[in-house]
């Protein structure tokens, strides 16, 4: 069985296949206006956020029991910058939840191990500080995360790795794909598709990664809980029920909201009060603050 999905054999998830025709039909009449209105513009990056909570969905066994019809429904890349492959194969090592938040072994975490960030140049140390406001998320959060795993990769297949090698050719392959539509049909500079869609696609996302998880002693304390059921719990698929997904990582998206209501006090005490109301609280508190130190307070010190 696939890490992630649940052992019990679920049914074809129509909601999830109706989600993701939306998702996609979104895309293409939205890019295909974007040469003649700048209006369709939203829609498109708002499509490429949406589209990466579908492929979150595919790797955790979402919406049929078959791995390669789940991955084929969301392996176009439209939001450019991460190969389907490479986000499943981290985000399941992201899964280790006695590893969250540790700088080396959770691939998803934004803290620098001490010595390393001793060791990184001033700016660099004030660019990641901004990186850990809000505000700074949204605005660099994007490049440094595409530069850091980039540059990654680029090592790991220097090296040899052939999975990862593999994981890219798949992604150029779609790339292809997303070229001849958005280039050879919509007209639409490929330049301006990443600085205007994909780019701000990927910054919307970081929303809701933004506070994820924190460096706590207890595990359970780690993930967040943010209490939304509007528009992001829609474009997020209710993963801002963060540590439910965490204990539960096989469950559809449409069950957690119902598994957290009904037992609500348990997950709050489960995570130490790490609850927010809405984003809207967490933009009045962090906007412009950090919500943390960039190196990480107690993993990784010595």
């Amino acid at each position: 069985m696939e890490l992630g999905t649940s052992s019990r054999a679920r049914p074809f998830e129509w909601q999830t296949i109706a989600l993701l025709c939306a998702c996609y039909a979104v895309w293409l009449i939205s890019t295909y206006l974007f040469g003649s209105t700048w209006a369709a513009l939203p829609f498109a990056v708002i499509s490429v956020t949406f589209h990466s909570s579908l492929q979150h969905e595919a790797l955790h066994g979402h919406p049929t029991r078959k791995a390669w019809i789940n991955e084929a429904m969301v392996w176009l890349p439209v939001g450019i910058f991460v190969p389907y492959r490479r986000f499943k194969t981290l985000h399941i090592k992201h899964h280790n939840n006695e590893l969250l938040t540790d700088p080396y072994d959770d691939p998803e975490s934004f803290y620098r191990d001490w010595r390393d960030w001793e060791r990184l140049p001033w700016v660099l140390r004030r660019l990641l500080e901004i990186n850990n406001t809000l505000v700074g998320r949204l605005v660099i959060g994007p490049a440094i995360s595409v530069v850091g795993f980039i540059g990654s990769d680029l090592r790991l297949m220097l090296g040899g790795d052939r999975k990862v090698l593999i994981a890219w050719a798949h992604h150029a392959a779609g790339l292809l794909l997303v070229a001849i539509w958005v280039w050879g049909v919509c007209g639409i500079n490929p330049v301006v598709y990443v600085l205007a869609v994909a780019y701000p696609g990927m910054s919307l996302l970081m929303i809701r990664t933004f506070a994820e998880h924190q460096a706590q002693e207890r595990v359970g304390s780690r993930s967040v809980i943010v209490e939304d059921r509007g528009f992001f719990a829609l474009l997020f698929l209710n993963n801002n029920l963060h540590l439910v997904h965490h204990d539960q990582p096989g469950t559809p998206w449409y069950h957690l909201p119902a598994i957290y209501r009904a037992r609500k006090a348990h997950w709050h005490a489960e995570n130490g009060g790490y609850v927010f109301r809405g984003y809207g609280e967490l933009f009045r508190r962090y906007a412009f603050r950090s919500k943390e130190p960039v190196p990480h307070p107690f993993l990784r010190r010595g």
